[in-house]
């Protein structure tokens, strides 16, 4: 076997960007099924918890090494966000234009894209789709301040946690990443078409289906 060699030309690779975000509203059977378009996302922030050592001890020893249930939850920014969401963040219009706050929150889930580049093509070189599911948005902070000789655009900020979705002969999760390097070209373009309503309503397929659309035949 020829010696390892570290940073050869195409292998310099890097994550970049957050693009193409897509919410998805579940209807009364939890299926995902209308997706809209979310413009101005900044920052999608994926922050995993748990999976925290718990060591048991016996014949004076530590004799096991368990961990706890890991968690998925993050944090999404943006400079506005669809009016579909408002239902996910406790808002509810009791007449057009007129909403109110403090109402129930509905869960959700969301597409993103970023960017994977290389010391040869750039961004170019490929992508990754992060696909989250049963996500549910805590209350947050909007600082509105005055416009002076600075201004800023006001970000909006949410906290967000997730129930996992039930995957065949795998664990639940909350989280699914597709990396565009890697999988079919083909099975990606028919992902995509769903993700983003190319060929009818825009939806966010079962972590199942996902697998199967890459499974071959």
């Amino acid at each position: 076997m020829p010696p390892l060699a570290w940073d050869q030309v195409g292998e310099r690779l890097y994550e970049t960007g957050v693009d193409r975000g897509v919410l998805y509203i579940p209807d009364p059977t939890g299926v995902y099924a209308t997706g809209v378009a979310w413009n101005g996302l900044t920052t999608v922030t994926e922050s995993p918890s748990g999976a925290e050592s718990n060591k048991q001890f016996a014949d004076n020893i530590a004799y096991l090494n368990l961990l706890s249930a890991e968690e998925f939850g993050g944090t999404i920014e943006a400079f506005t966000y669809p009016d579909e969401f408002g239902q996910c963040d406790g808002t509810v219009a009791a007449e057009p234009g007129v909403n109110l706050g403090q109402q129930g929150r509905k869960s959700f889930g969301l597409a993103y894209r970023t960017l994977l580049g290389n010391d040869v093509e750039g961004t170019e070189h490929g992508y990754k789709l992060h696909l989250i599911y049963g996500a549910l948005a805590s209350p947050s902070e909007k600082a509105y301040a005055t416009i002076n000789d600075s201004p800023e655009a006001i970000s909006f900020s949410w906290e967000v946690s997730c129930t996992p979705a039930p995957v065949t002969d795998h664990k639940p999760t909350a989280l699914i990443v597709v990396d565009s390097t890697v999988v079919d070209a083909g099975a990606l373009t028919d992902l995509e078409d769903l993700l983003y309503g190319a060929t009818g309503a825009a939806h966010l397929p079962t972590p199942d289906e996902v697998i199967a659309l890459f499974a071959g035949p």
